[in-house]
């Protein structure tokens, strides 16, 4: 349970939380005294996390077990936090999964579960956190892209496509709230040892071979750039910049192809 006038701490709400970068970024949240929101579809590890977190740094947290490829969990996790009265000065919006494969051959029920937590969650919360934050005059909100969010995603069209429009989504409303005290930060990673590969099947891909990040150094970027408040857009790791760099100047048809290759899957794996 969290009461914001006891200990007067800002709260931030993390989706994601269980796991990987989520989770490092509560770590680092809590050591800087936030409390903590945290939200993710496994109940067990939530309250692990969030047992250790309380116990470590003497902060408050609540814990949500929400599935956000379910159209009414949005919603759900906003009314129980008002029925709280918990203000949520940083929205981060890290959940999110992947679908591997050939885009005619992939399961329609998973592309869209798919596009519903990266895409359609991220959004939803978004409008439902922001207007408070606005009021207040101030707050933060941290969504988590890719470096798929530059490129055309043979083998990950549909993941790419919707880290495309994180990356559109929040540098136009970064620009739309300017000067209001809000900030908006979008956290574009390449590669990173999580979870995230191996539950979307793709292990052995060509992209897993050089310049993957942990979790942790990732998390480390995003954080600090969140809290700085001055840079919209954040690639952690110079191998990824570079790349991103060299997209710049590639053909369509051919970056189509140099991604189709880094998302194959490799003969010595």
């Amino acid at each position: 349970m969290i009461d914001q006038n006891k200990n007067n701490k800002k709260t931030a709400l993390i989706t994601g939380a269980s796991s990987g970068i989520g989770c490092e970024l509560s770590k680092l949240f809590a050591r800087d005294g936030y409390n903590l929101v945290l939200v993710a579809r496994n109940k067990q590890r939530l309250e692990q996390v969030a047992d250790e977190l309380r116990e470590k740094f003497g902060i408050s947290t609540k814990v949500v077990p929400k599935d956000l490829s379910v159209t009414t969990s949005p919603k759900e996790i906003f009314d129980e936090l008002q029925q709280e009265s918990i203000q949520i000065d940083i929205l981060v919006n890290n959940a999110g999964f992947g679908v591997y494969g050939v885009f005619s051959e992939t399961d329609i029920t998973k592309d869209l579960q798919m596009i519903q937590v990266n895409l359609v969650s991220l959004t939803h919360l978004t409008k439902l956190f922001l207007p408070g934050m606005l009021k207040q005059g101030y707050g933060r909100i941290l969504n988590v892209g890719s470096i798929g969010s530059f490129v055309p995603g043979p083998l990950n069209a549909v993941y790419c496509a919707t880290k495309a429009y994180v990356l559109s989504f929040s540098e136009g409303i970064a620009e739309e709230i300017e000067g209001s005290g809000i900030s908006v930060t979008v956290l574009c990673p390449g590669a990173t040892r999580t979870e995230f590969h191996k539950r979307a099947q793709m292990e052995g891909i060509n992209l897993l071979k050089f310049g993957v990040m942990d979790a942790q150094t990732v998390a480390k970027i995003g954080y600090r750039a969140l809290m700085k408040g001055n840079k919209r857009v954040v690639i952690p790791g110079a191998y990824n910049r570079i790349q991103m760099f060299l997209t710049r100047f590639m053909p369509r048809k051919i970056l189509a192809k140099t991604v189709r290759y880094q998302m194959s899957e490799h003969l010595d794996k």
